[in-house]
């Protein structure tokens, strides 16, 4: 099968942001990046400004919400490498309603961002797993948040206790029950499924106004995606922040 000694990696939302990066730091390592997007002109661009730097880099036209695409991205990665090595679910969207109040939540917002963050990741790894069980030892790695941490966000002494909002923590919560339960059924095989907490980052899902960079967001994500053999399965790994406003990194509370 052509490119089966080739290491590969899928990114979703992959054109911009912690995505782009998670490609470009991957890239890095000599891997065969591979661009999930749902905008084909900014997934080219991106694609090409990853091979600019001399990466492998190729564009795949992939829409989360679209099985279409999720069905032809996976058939068109199985005719050309025949395996997959590493696949991160990073697209997500953050959406809210009025104050961000739980009580000022509508379902349409609730549905939107379920769609992308949550159902969307489900069809994306159940098309790719086949491909995922063909490599040596794949790993997925699920884009999570601590504000999907219900013991952070329940906990007076956390920085997280502030914040009240349905939709966006929500949904990190039900990726973390799905990376947990995934981690569950594949615990007998090579693959290891963690989700990543890659911290407060300044991209366009927050109007750019995190404190850390995109690159530094990524670099949890290429951890988990590179795990050695005895490396952890079924944990939210990344940067967590005390009230001091200490910084660790580490496995975090679900």
């Amino acid at each position: 099968m052509p490119g089966m000694t080739t290491t590969t990696a899928l990114i979703t939302g992959a054109n911009k942001g912690i995505g782009f990066e998670t490609a470009r730091l991957l890239a890095t390592r000599d891997m065969t990046v591979l661009v999930g997007a749902r905008d084909q002109q900014r997934g080219q661009q991106a694609e090409q400004a990853l091979r600019d730097a001399g990466a492998d880099a190729h564009y795949v036209a992939l829409d989360v919400t679209d099985e279409r695409t999720i069905e032809k991205s996976a058939a068109w990665i199985d005719n050309e490498y025949g395996k997959l090595d590493i696949l991160v679910n990073n697209a997500g969207i953050a959406r809210g309603d009025g104050t961000g109040r739980p009580s000022e939540t509508a379902l349409r917002t609730l549905r939107e961002v379920f769609e992308i963050n949550v159902f969307g990741i489900v069809a994306v790894t159940n098309a790719m797993l086949p491909l995922l069980r063909r490599a040596p030892a794949a790993r997925i790695v699920n884009v999570s948040s601590e504000v999907g941490s219900i013991t952070s966000m329940t906990n007076p002494d956390s920085p997280m206790w502030a914040m009240a909002s349905v939709p966006y923590p929500a949904s990190k919560t039900a990726l973390n029950m799905v990376t947990a339960m995934y981690a569950k059924e594949l615990r007998d095989t090579p693959v290891k499924v963690n989700a990543a907490n890659p911290g407060y980052c300044a991209t366009d899902l927050n109007g750019n106004s995190g404190f850390r960079t995109p690159e530094q967001g990524a670099e949890i994500s290429v951890h988990l995606a590179t795990l050695d053999e005895d490396g952890p399965t079924g944990v939210l790994w990344g940067h967590f922040w005390g009230v001091d406003g200490s910084n660790s990194i580490g496995v975090l509370p679900w």
